[in-house]
């Protein structure tokens, strides 16, 4: 019996890398009864007679998990988000950044296509969206068109394991071919009327660029953080979490209480107003929601 890491998941099979060797490997048959589904990223103890003909016999406990993009043990995300083509989307950044927080993977903000936008647009952007984030918010933000952001990019993946996410059309393949051009990853142009990209990343797979583990993975033009209640969706935004201590009630949810800090911190422009109506947003959603019974983590 041998241990490695889950590189790549497609239609049943799952490559496991040891050694410089990849392993062609099923799932166990009393997995699906278990209701176990191994996942890119996951460690896993597994028996091979050759390269070809492997069976996962057991998945070890998680450090974290991602439904969307389905990938296990993350250490950080590059949230890649578009400027234009498609337009920027402040609510589906968010709900990206609540789902990173809730598994306690570190986002890193990379904005594309930034050059693409009028100047006067574009200084906007960069002081309205870009620097905000980065000061208010709290979060690293890197501008894809800067002189040195490949450098920045690169200086942060080594002995790391990195999801690449973002919505469909942002440029996630096209930001790894420029950290490493030997990937030569497949490019899709952006449909005019649909202001929406085509999808051409289908698998999860792991791949190596200078020293650490990077996922490329398919893009989306909606998401929707999974298991997260209506109570505790307010602990996964930081920038709210760091007032909501001068809240006049230790549970506010900064909904309609009184005395609440947060909602005073929007007023006099300490936090976004976007993130707070997203906040807001993302919190009657779930609130009026049904509930969904997910399968139990493999472990």
């Amino acid at each position: 019996m041998q241990t490695g890491k889950i590189y790549q998941s497609l239609s049943g099979f799952y490559d496991i890398e040891v050694d410089g060797k990849t392993y062609r490997t099923r799932a166990r048959g009393n997995f699906r009864k278990q209701q176990i589904k191994p996942l890119v990223g996951d460690w896993v103890e597994f028996t091979a007679p050759n390269q070809q003909e492997g069976y996962i016999l057991k998945v070890h406990p998680r450090e974290n998990e991602l439904v969307r993009p389905p990938i296990a043990n993350t250490d950080q995300a590059f949230v890649v988000t578009s400027a234009i083509e498609p337009d920027f989307s402040a609510s589906l950044l968010d709900k990206e950044l609540v789902a990173l927080e809730r598994e306690h993977i570190r986002p890193i903000l990379v904005f594309t296509k930034v050059d693409l936008l009028k100047e006067g647009a574009q200084e906007h952007f960069l002081t309205e969206v870009v620097q905000r984030y980065h000061d208010q918010v709290g979060y690293p933000t890197i501008v894809a068109t800067a002189e040195n952001a490949d450098e920045q990019l690169r200086a942060v993946l080594p002995k790391r394991q990195t999801v690449v996410l973002g919505q469909t059309g942002a440029g996630k393949s096209t930001l790894l071919n420029h950290l490493d051009p030997t990937l030569n990853l497949a490019t899709g142009a952006i449909s005019q009327a649909l202001s929406r990209g085509k999808h051409t990343t289908r698998k999860v797979s792991l791949v190596t660029i200078n020293h650490g583990l990077v996922a490329d993975t398919p893009g989306f033009s909606s998401f929707d953080p999974m298991n997260i209640t209506a109570t505790t969706l307010k602990n996964y935004y930081p920038d709210l979490v760091r007032v909501a201590v001068n809240c006049k009630f230790r549970e506010c949810l900064h909904i309609n209480e009184p005395g609440c800090a947060v909602k005073q911190a929007v007023k006099n422009g300490t936090i976004l107003t976007s993130r707070y109506e997203d906040y807001v947003d993302q919190y009657q959603t779930i609130k009026a929601q049904k509930p969904v019974y997910r399968r139990k983590r493999g472990n």
